[in-house]
């Protein structure tokens, strides 16, 4: 009862503040920036460290600037997301902005019918899962880690479906992909791979960001063993509240491939879309909690893929 009760009030204050043209948000943004970065210093310290680990060679005026840029940013994300209560998708398309969708309906001409998307948090990862309906007769779907308070949960599934995508609870990732392929559903998922793997995941190791970081491997072994192609969103903030994604594929047949080659492509092209503009990427998160030493099982090394990338 108080679940709902919760949901109500929530999903009430998120469509008023929806109903807001864009211009005004941003009025809203510019002050909930100095609310969560100068007044409660939300994850500053998370956020400085991060950063200051990240680019080693950047002076200390640098990295206030890309940290108070995040902040910024990160308070047009926040009424960005909001906005997805109200948003038309012709002006939610016009905002997150796909280059060449075709590449998936190249591909789906070949007899593909699953898909693999990986992309990271950056920019606004929230507009372009929402929004990805480009593709010809397509389903897309999102993996998502279920809130622990239902009725938040509840409000994102609302503002990550609205426009007909679906969701796949992490845990039901394999069994449900296995599935869209055996029934032959054209279909494209889409993963957020950018973050800290659980301690049990601990799997593959390499230089992330200028730091030794543990990388997800859950994408590339659903797609080796389904073997289905896997394309990289690379994302740019263009203006404020305009985002653009070009895709670039990253494997047709990763049977073909080696082991942990996918994940090590992956790394590097997020790492390029970040160096290439630092504050649109999501800094709160503790990225590198873990050590080597942490891992539960044997780990490999991104050296051992070198010879593949001449």
């Amino acid at each position: 009862m108080w679940n709902k009760i919760l949901y109500a009030l929530l999903f009430g204050w998120v469509k008023i503040h929806a109903l807001l043209p864009m211009r005004v948000l941003y009025v809203l943004s510019d002050i909930l920036y100095v609310l969560i970065y100068h007044i409660t210093g939300y994850r500053v310290k998370v956020v400085r460290r991060n950063i200051k680990a990240a680019f080693p060679d950047k002076s200390d005026k640098q990295l206030r600037h890309i940290e108070r840029d995040f902040y910024h940013h990160f308070a047009d994300y926040v009424v960005e997301t909001f906005k997805l209560a109200h948003i038309s998708l012709e002006e939610l398309q016009k905002r997150a902005f796909l280059r060449n969708p075709e590449m998936v309906d190249e591909l789906m001409s070949k007899g593909h019918t699953c898909f693999v998307l990986l992309m990271g948090h950056y920019g606004n990862w929230e507009w372009f899962s929402g929004s990805t309906t480009r593709f010809a007769d397509s389903r897309i779907y999102q993996i998502y880690r279920p809130l622990n308070n239902k009725a938040f949960d509840r409000l994102f599934i609302y503002l990550r479906t609205r426009f007909g995508s679906y969701g796949i609870i992490k845990k039901d990732t394999v069994r449900d992909m296995i599935k869209l392929k055996k029934d032959g559903t054209r279909s494209v998922v889409i993963f957020l791979a950018d973050q800290t793997p659980s301690e049990a995941n601990l799997h593959y190791w390499t230089t992330f960001l200028n730091q030794d970081s543990s990388i997800l491997t859950g994408p590339e072994r659903i797609a080796r063993k389904l073997d289905l192609p896997v394309i990289f969103l690379d994302t740019q903030k263009t203006a404020r509240g305009y985002y653009t994604v070009d895709m670039k594929l990253i494997a047709e047949h990763p049977k073909q491939t080696p082991e942990y080659w996918i994940t090590e492509q992956y790394a590097r092209l997020m790492e390029k879309c970040i160096d290439r503009n630092p504050a649109y990427w999501l800094w709160t998160h503790k990225r590198w909690k873990y050590t080597r030493k942490d891992s539960l099982v044997p780990v490999t090394d991104s050296k051992i893929l070198e010879h593949y990338e001449k």
